[in-house]
């Protein structure tokens, strides 16, 4: 028989539909195992752990088949409970797999301690931004005679002086004394005039 012949023989066309249904029938198992091994459309949603302890949030994520680590501590957050849950990734209601690892960021137990700026004979609108720059608060306002206006001349922190370079815990409020702008120049050279003037009695 010709090989032209035998392409158009029944035989060949039977053998060649029963081929095609085999490696139909073999994808078919192969694809169906793949999903099944890899859990297509299994997806689970993402807790919110946020001010969660760790003891928390691990009891949560062992329920649902997730695991985790921890990252780092962030600044201390007052909102948020000492050790809890700042931030995680994946975010909370995305969608994950059995076995993800999520990541989580905690609070720190503290405050950290930041240095005091130079802020003496700084004006009050110079001394506010850079205290807020670093994590601390304006604190009582108070005013004494001065040349310069709203002239930062005393730090202060429960009454205690401070100068640049002191350490104080991050959040804490600095009170300022500020100049009231009302001592002229002149009143300044005459009270220095008259000072100098005094003359030690024999």
């Amino acid at each position: 028989m010709s090989l032209k012949k035998y392409l158009t023989s029944k035989v060949f066309i039977a053998q060649s539909i029963a081929a095609l249904g085999i490696v139909g029938a073999l994808s078919f198992a192969f694809f169906s195992w793949i999903t099944f091994a890899t859990r297509h459309g299994e997806e689970i949603p993402v807790p919110d752990l946020t001010k969660l302890s760790v003891e928390q949030a691990e009891e949560k994520l062992d329920a649902l088949n997730l695991d985790y680590k921890i990252l780092d501590t962030v600044d201390f957050r007052p909102d948020i409970p000492k050790l809890g849950v700042v931030e995680q990734d994946p975010r909370p209601g995305s969608k994950v797999k059995e076995g993800r690892k999520i990541y989580l960021k905690l609070n720190s137990s503290t405050y950290t301690m930041v240095k005091v700026p130079e802020l003496i004979e700084k004006t009050y609108r110079q001394a506010v931004p850079t205290l807020e720059a670093i994590g601390l608060k304006e604190g009582t306002i108070t005013y004494k005679p001065y040349i310069g206006k709203d002239m930062v001349l005393e730090m202060l922190q429960n009454g205690k002086k401070l100068k640049a370079g002191d350490k104080v815990l991050k959040a804490s409020k600095i009170d300022l004394v500020l100049g009231d702008g009302k001592q002229s120049f002149e009143e300044t050279q005459v009270d220095s005039t008259a000072v100098d003037s005094i003359q030690p009695e024999p």
